[in-house]
């Protein structure tokens, strides 16, 4: 017996697998004049962003614990662990990469639909042309069309897609990591489209998990996907054509949103790694502009002499995401705190910044971080746009301070310099690598797309035993 649905499935999509595979497989590249110097800079921000978060997360517990199971697979040796001096086969070390990329929640964000689509796709590209001694103009361009089908894709499901539960990072990262591979591996146009069918079965993760070590298993199972979907296309293995548009296909199974425009408007011209952000503080992007305000009102209260003691309340207005994403009030370690607003105002009223140590266990449970995030009172107000925070410092005897911020650091509007970027991968690395290494690796990074292979690349960027 013919069961109902409650949404009626659209049989005229159009052949979106086939229209991005032919994208994939025949795009000229950045060389050809494919795409701008800016797009191309842009995509060397990236890389350079997702590895020094990558090499960062080499020593977290998380990382440990994945490359423990890892191992217990016995794997070959093809391919780098960023960070640390083991090798693994490059379908693990895009797992595991992708872990670490993931785990500070320091990555990019395509802010459009909240992907942070480095992870999968460096992940997967980086493993893949250490092992065949790809260039890194290969692996630039293998980012940007990578990127390109994860957030058109994500444009096209967004926000219902997300809000039915899923992270999008890892559902449509899967099909850039595919599209990636396929391209490095110079697939043709009918390989990349079995490629991006088989990625299509395996979207990865839940929002569920957020404030999990899970969450970073996600963009880690995502590139590991990619990369065996395309591997397994490259010799022969098939799927359906139309796996990502048919009524039964991942798309119209994930979310009952589908504007099929958003992936084939402008395909080739416009990039969407154009619109990535990079991160300043190593949270949730909704809490950003609410560090960003607190962050300004400890410079107030410096010019000021305004101590944090005189502090009765912190009155916050968000728009609901915020809440519904980072709503935890008393969070108890730092990945709890990584989606707490509550935490991030108060680091950034303490700290004036939110790096990665200021999400630490120890500085999440300590006595005055404790007592100053229970004076954050917040509200929502779905008049202030999610990107955007209303903060009023309410002090002893009724004075207010307030700030108002509309485009946070970091923002496309307020974007993180070249040397704020270089900065911040200094602030990753540097423990683990030193100074001068981590120098060297910078220029590595900026000089990728010149390189005739990714070896010494990922040479530097590996610890020593």
């Amino acid at each position: 017996m013919a069961r109902n649905t409650q949404v009626a499935a659209d049989h005229n999509a159009p052949l979106v697998t086939q229209i991005l595979a032919e994208f994939v497989a025949t795009h000229p590249g950045y060389r050809a004049g494919g795409w701008s110097a800016a797009v191309d800079h842009e995509a060397h921000r990236t890389f350079m962003n997702w590895l020094g978060c990558a090499v960062g997360a080499a020593r977290h517990e998380a990382l440990e614990a994945a490359l423990a199971a890892v191992n217990l697979l016995q794997p070959a040796a093809q391919a780098s662990v960023l960070g640390r001096p083991e090798k693994v086969d490059m379908a693990s070390a895009a797992l595991l990469n992708g872990i670490s990329s993931h785990t500070f929640d320091f990555d990019d964000t395509h802010l459009k639909t909240i992907i942070h689509p480095a992870g999968p796709v460096a992940s997967s590209v980086l493993a893949l042309a250490e092992h065949t001694k790809a260039s890194g103009r290969d692996v630039i361009d293998a980012l940007v069309i990578g990127i390109d089908v994860s957030c058109r894709v994500g444009n096209a499901m967004y926000p219902e897609h997300y809000d039915r539960g899923w992270h999008i990072t890892g559902s449509t990262g899967t099909l850039g990591a595919a599209a990636a591979c396929a391209r490095l591996l110079k697939l043709d146009t009918q390989q990349t489209a079995m490629a991006l069918g088989i990625a299509a079965s395996q979207p990865v993760g839940m929002r569920e998990q957020f404030g999990t070590m899970t969450k970073p298993f996600h963009p880690g199972a995502a590139a590991r996907a990619g990369l065996m979907s395309a591997l397994l296309a490259s010799q022969g293995f098939t799927a359906s054509p139309k796996a990502l548009e048919a009524p039964r296909g991942m798309m119209q199974t994930v979310s009952t949103k589908n504007d099929w425009l958003e992936i084939t408007g402008e395909l080739g011209q416009r990039f969407e790694i154009s619109f990535n952000s990079y991160k300043p503080f190593a949270c949730g992007i909704v809490i950003h502009p609410s560090i960003d305000a607190c962050a300004q009102l400890r410079e107030i209260f410096a010019k000021e002499g305004i101590a944090p003691e005189q502090v009765e309340r912190i009155e916050l207005k968000v728009h609901s995401l915020v809440l519904e994403l980072t709503g935890k009030k008393e969070p108890v370690d730092g990945l709890q705190a990584k989606f707490s607003v509550y935490h991030g105002c108060a680091a950034g009223l303490t700290f004036g910044h939110a790096a990665e140590e200021e999400f630490s266990d120890e500085i999440v449970n300590r006595a005055d971080m404790v007592t100053l995030r229970r004076k954050v009172v917040a509200t929502v107000d779905d008049s202030i746009d999610e990107a955007s925070a209303d903060v009023t410092a309410v002090l002893k005897g009724g004075r207010r301070v307030h700030v108002f911020v509309k485009h946070a650091i970091g923002s496309l509007e307020n974007p993180m310099t070249d040397a704020q970027l270089e900065a911040k991968f200094h602030g990753l690395t540097d423990a683990l690598l030193g100074a001068a290494r981590s120098s060297a690796l910078i220029g590595a990074c900026w000089a990728l797309g010149d390189s005739a292979d990714v070896t010494a690349l990922a040479a530097l960027a590996t610890a020593r035993a």
